[in-house]
């Protein structure tokens, strides 16, 4: 119409239209004051419309032991909003809330019988858990190698190459798939070898204080197939295991004495060492605090060849402790302690020959040699033998026969210390080492960014070699596990197909070529 004025017809439509806007309008606004329906509520900014078109997250299924009251609504109970009953009545629940979590933490010292804290597996129907025969027969690129045969075969020593092959070939356990051998609920955190060199008899503690015992001498029975129908699957059973439940949190360190094989000692963030009797099945607590709301977690745990009867160990507060197990835990000074650093010790081992000289690795990134006769005389302000600093925290220190000490670092590296060649034979009670002198012999590139999920890699030795080269064993990220030699040759690169996670959690038994590595998904892989 341009600017033309408008017609009759035109001005009448829009009179009609503007008309019908009012009445309605006003029916609207009657309906609302009425209470026939609420007021229309305004549309979602353009954010909130994008928000609501994601896809819903599937709802995760809640583990029955973790269900919370279900809050109820205030409305419902006739209670008043902003009440000083509603207040009262949260506050309540909220700390029965909290109470059922500390009890589940809160560890358990009376003694049990394995069969009553089974978590899954074979009962063990009163029988012996070792058997007979051990108690009398005694004790880079992801996921591509870096070491291998041509490395062997490039090597000039012949000892070291000897070992070398003797190390790489060392096969993947053939009875059962490493991902079918699960021995924990939860991720690895600490494992054993059982000194016995009849059988590889394993034990892996877990995060949440689980237990798994296995037996590799056990072989795998043959499929049974069905008669009746042809089609139908082959029966193959699952390794025998066992898993049991003694701490109520992290099984942090294990030790048997070669001199009293049938004693399991487990040490746990729950604040206890258990012993754990392997022929009786029964599991007694050996050491805690007076009070079980004394939180004071145990990091480590080590005994000294010479005496099975004293136990050592180290606190994620920086403790070191000693306690004779022969003496009663009443009795004054039965158990002594020292405050060794101002942050946890993350491990610690003794020097097995001389075992009033312990290494500790700390969280401020020392690596620290003490002389426990020294300790024993001045009870405040300690001083130790000497220290090292890396560049970041120091996860482990682990004592070899030799005298050597291996550790590992978040600064990616191992690093090896000879202190026989320090000459520590001939020290006496209060020789120190500046700084200068306990530099590392060995400094070895390993990755050891573990992250979140991963249990930290740790070093272990052989304790018993059968040749005089000493090594150590070490978790690999690319899903391996590598041997080192005591002065940092690598000697093999442990893998095999069926390994899907990372065997973090490392171990050599005392005396054979056999190596155990545990991971994130409670699974072991074994080589012999």
């Amino acid at each position: 119409m341009g600017n033309e004025e408008l017609s009759e017809f035109e001005k009448q439509r829009l009179a009609n239209i503007a008309e019908r806007d009012a009445l309605l309008k006003k029916l609207t606004m009657d309906a609302q004051s009425s209470g026939l329906f609420p007021p229309k509520m305004p549309k979602p900014a353009a954010k909130d419309q994008s928000r609501s078109k994601k896809k819903k997250t599937p709802v995760k299924k809640i583990k029955e032991e973790d269900l919370q009251p279900r809050r109820t609504s205030s409305r419902l109970r006739g209670i008043a909003a902003e009440s000083e009953v509603a207040k009262r009545k949260l506050e309540e629940e909220t700390e029965a809330q909290q109470a059922a979590e500390r009890l589940k933490r809160v560890r358990k010292s009376d003694d049990f019988a394995f069969n009553e804290m089974v978590v899954y597996g074979q009962k063990l129907s009163g029988e012996s858990l070792i058997g007979v025969d051990v108690v009398t027969k005694g004790v880079a690129m992801p996921y591509q190698r870096t070491f291998g045969d041509d490395d062997i075969q490039k090597t000039a020593d012949k000892d070291l190459k000897a070992l070398r092959k003797e190390m790489s070939e060392l096969k993947l356990w053939e009875a059962w798939e490493p991902n079918r051998i699960k021995v924990t609920p939860e991720r690895v955190y600490t494992m054993t070898f059982h000194p016995t060199e009849t059988k590889p008899l394993i034990f892996a503690g877990d995060k949440l204080g689980n237990l798994g015992i296995l037996d590799a001498s056990q072989e795998r029975p043959i499929p049974i197939k069905s008669e009746t129908d042809e089609d139908e699957d082959d029966e193959d059973p699952d390794p025998i295991l066992t898993t049991v439940k003694p701490h109520t949190r992290t099984i942090s360190s294990m030790y048997i004495h070669p001199s009293k094989p049938t004693s399991l000692y487990t040490a746990s963030y729950d604040s206890s060492i258990r012993e754990m009797d392997l022929e009786k099945s029964t599991s007694v607590e050996k050491y805690a605090p007076e009070s079980t709301s004394d939180d004071v977690p145990i990091s480590g745990i080590d005994m000294a060849l010479d005496d099975p009867n004293v136990l050592y160990w180290t606190t994620l507060y920086g403790e070191f402790g000693r306690y004779d197990t022969r003496a009663p835990r009443s009795k004054p000074n039965s158990v002594t302690t020292w405050q060794l650093s101002e942050k946890k010790i993350g491990g610690f081992s003794l020097y097995p020959t001389q075992s009033h000289y312990f290494a500790t690795a700390s969280l401020d990134r020392s690596m620290r040699l003490w002389d426990l006769r020294m300790l024993e005389r001045k009870k405040a302000d300690v001083v130790p033998v000497g220290e090292h600093y890396s560049r970041l925290s120091v996860s482990h220190a682990a004592f070899n026969s030799a005298g050597q000490i291996a550790t590992s670092s978040y600064d990616d590296t191992l690093k090896i210390y000879d202190l026989k060649a320090k000459g520590v034979v001939s020290w006496d009670a209060g020789h120190t080492l500046s700084e200068d002198e306990l530099r590392p012999d060995t400094v070895v590139r390993h990755n050891c960014q573990t992250g979140r999920w991963v249990t930290i890699l740790r070093p272990q030795w052989q304790q018993n070699p059968q040749s005089c080269i000493q090594r150590f064993c070490i978790g690999n990220m690319n899903r391996f596990v590598d041997v080192y030699s005591g002065s940092g040759d690598q000697l093999a690169q442990l893998g095999g197909d069926g390994i899907t996670a990372v065997p973090a959690v490392a171990v050599f038994h005392r005396s054979k070529n056999w190596v155990a590595g545990g991971t994130a998904s409670g699974k072991i892989c074994l080589w012999m």
